[in-house]
């Protein structure tokens, strides 16, 4: 992200550090490089113009397509049980508006994005290039069946939930490798870490959550869109 792109946003950054203190850091998120991260990116750009006013609002936000981008404590804690190191390669599952990718951008070497709603894979690509972040690779696709094209990845997170840990993903993880992803029925899921140790695989349940359906033939099926 170029200076000039975040100095576009200096009066933000005021809100924005209040949300980073008092939304992340007052609930136990440590690890001052994703402090950092959702400090520098400027949320409220990813965001529907009748939302933006509420971007650092400590809630879900609604988007396109009955889609939602996640409280910015979600964010980070998912980004934080991640790991991400700075030459890890990273699978994101649901796009979304971008904002993750964004986040991940600046802690990791690059990042593989599989959006399967078209329109909304477009308008990320745009913000992601407005803001000047170019180690963002978005494809369209059932992010349920990862993106084999560039496997093995360090980091899987998956934005979306499925009613099991997708087995294609687990599949595509390096050994060593982490895969965060929300797990559980329609309405309530619990966030799962998996971390690959050869084939074992062992899944530790953390933090109780609410996402959209993760779409696709290895979670909920088909979808119009």
């Amino acid at each position: 992200m170029t200076e000039s792109a975040t100095q576009l946003h200096d009066d933000w950054a005021p809100r924005r550090r209040a949300m980073v203190d008092t939304q992340l850091r007052a609930r136990g998120i440590r690890d001052e490089r994703v402090l950092n991260a959702l400090l520098t990116v400027p949320r409220e750009r990813f965001l529907p113009l009748e939302e933006q006013a509420n971007a650092l609002d400590d809630r879900a936000l609604p988007i396109d397509f009955g889609q939602t981008i996640s409280q910015p404590y979600i964010v980070a804690y998912m980004t934080e049980l991640l790991a991400v190191r700075p030459e890890d390669t990273v699978l994101e599952i649901g796009t979304g508006t971008g904002y993750q990718s964004a986040v991940l951008a600046l802690l990791c070497r690059h990042v593989y994005s599989v959006e399967r709603i078209e329109p909304l894979r477009l308008a990320a690509s745009r913000r992601l290039a407005d803001l000047d972040i170019r180690n963002v690779t978005l494809t369209a696709g059932d992010g349920s069946l990862g993106l084999p094209a560039h496997a093995p990845y360090d980091r899987i997170i998956v934005t979306a939930a499925a009613p099991h840990v997708p087995r294609p993903l687990v599949d595509q993880l390096r050994d060593a490798g982490r895969l965060v992803v929300p797990v559980g029925g329609a309405s309530e899921q619990v966030l799962y870490l998996v971390e690959r140790h050869g084939d074992r695989c062992p899944q530790k349940a953390t933090l109780p959550c609410r996402f959209v359906k993760l779409i696709g033939q290895e979670a909920w099926g088909e979808a119009p869109y």
